[in-house]
């Protein structure tokens, strides 16, 4: 029997979960690269020649491997101090796992750990740091001309069991968070809110529970810690990812609605999670979700609190950004919207596996990135029936690359 050989980390790197998006300058189309965890608050930016180079960095391809594939892409030869230089250079950017990456996510979690609140990591940037601005930019997005009239709801006045709402940039999607929270706004209102959002940066252990409070411009939105404690005494290995939080703007970015509408004290339960419709063929994947759910229904139903669960994530990703070969165009994006909406009428019959299967059979090519929130509220809700409230999209880059998103609300 020939038994394999450990893989060495210089000479197979392996490049972490980043985020990349294709820029112009001049003629020139090149690739940024940045790291959407918080661990490393660098940019890099690189040469479609050095993209092709780093998409290699899986710990399967040698360095050599990568020079045979550059030549026979390119025509010419990788000099090995080019790419030894790039390696150095992700390295210190702390753009590859390794030892002084696991170093800084070591010394990253003790800190977080330590700070009494998860301070607000996106205040003056995607949204006003002042809170009387704060206030008027909220109030804005629910009276412009693509926000909510001011026709009451009809189901004014009942319990909200949930909501689907967008994570997308609030000076582009405001109006459209803002159909999800009007609902809200005119529902009779639960005792707790709980939070499920998209981890953009991933999570081994699929769910992340934070147990700290979060500040922002309004003030500060508390934990529910009896619910929390007792959901960290029954599923612990669900708070070993906290950190998560502290650079994730999926949740953070509905606080300022849930403070604005409620115009009280509340508390929450916040929680990431990040599995994708066809990791769900996975057993280990498909039990730990299993776990997960099982044990914060049954610890929600021990409290005896009423909820509303909130969604928060996007749809279809399309164009370069993200993986397609094209931008996409007019047509590609109607094709798409019509695919959404097929969708989400899964999710309005509140069939969780329906809603899963449909991605699957597309083989996920539009890339859901909500689909762990969306999946997790309808396994978790219990409503009668769920409406599209409003449908839109953003535009991420100069390539006219997409993001479709929702507001839905279930009763």
């Amino acid at each position: 029997m020939i038994s394999g050989t450990a893989k060495s980390p210089a000479q197979n790197p392996v490049l972490r979960n980043l985020q990349f998006s294709p820029i112009k300058q001049g003629d020139d189309q090149l690739i940024v690269l940045w790291d959407p965890s918080g661990l490393s608050r660098e940019k890099l930016v690189l040469p479609l020649n050095l993209f092709f180079i780093v998409q290699h960095f899986d710990g399967e391809h040698s360095l050599q491997e990568i020079g045979v594939l550059y030549l026979k892409r390119f025509g010419e030869f990788l000099m090995p101090s080019k790419v030894e230089q790039l390696v150095t250079d992700l390295e210190q950017n702390l753009f590859l796992e390794g030892p002084r990456t696991e170093s800084a996510r070591q010394q990253a979690c003790i800190v977080y750990r330590q700070q009494t609140a998860r301070q607000a990591a996106f205040a003056g940037r995607s949204y006003e740091v002042d809170s009387a601005k704060l206030r008027k930019q909220i109030d804005g997005f629910f009276t412009s001309a693509e926000g909510p009239d001011f026709k009451p709801s009809e189901h004014q006045g009942k319990l909200l069991k949930g909501l689907v709402v967008p994570t997308y940039d609030l000076k582009q999607a405001g109006s459209i968070y803002a159909w999800g929270y009007k609902e809200l706004q005119e529902a009779h209102q639960p005792e707790v809110y709980v939070l499920i959002g998209t981890a953009h940066a991933g999570l081994g252990n699929l769910f992340a529970v934070t147990d700290k409070d979060f500040e922002t411009a309004l003030g500060l939105v508390s934990v529910d810690q009896p619910i929390v404690n007792r959901l960290k005494s029954v599923a612990p290995e669900f708070f070993e990812e906290d950190i998560a939080h502290q650079s994730e703007h999926a949740i953070e970015f509905q606080l300022p609605f849930l403070q604005t509408i409620i115009g009280k004290p509340f508390t929450m339960v916040p929680i990431l999670s990040s599995f994708s419709a066809l990791s769900l063929n996975d057993p280990t994947v498909r039990n730990s979700v299993d776990r997960f759910l099982t044990a914060l229904r049954d610890t929600i139903a021990f409290s005896g609190k009423t909820v509303c669960m909130i969604a928060a994530g996007e749809l279809a990703h399309l164009g370069l950004r993200y993986g397609d070969s094209a931008p996409p165009t007019d047509f590609s994006f109607h094709r798409s919207m019509q695919h959404d909406l097929e969708m989400l009428k899964q999710v309005e019959e509140l069939k969780p596996d329906g809603f899963a299967d449909y991605i699957r059979k597309e083989g996920d090519q539009r890339r859901i990135s909500g689909f762990s929130p969306i999946y997790s509220l309808l396994r978790l809700i219990q409503a009668e029936k769920g409406q599209v409230l409003r449908y839109d999209r953003g535009i991420t880059d100069q390539y006219n690359s997409t993001v479709t998103y929702a507001s839905m609300a279930f009763y």
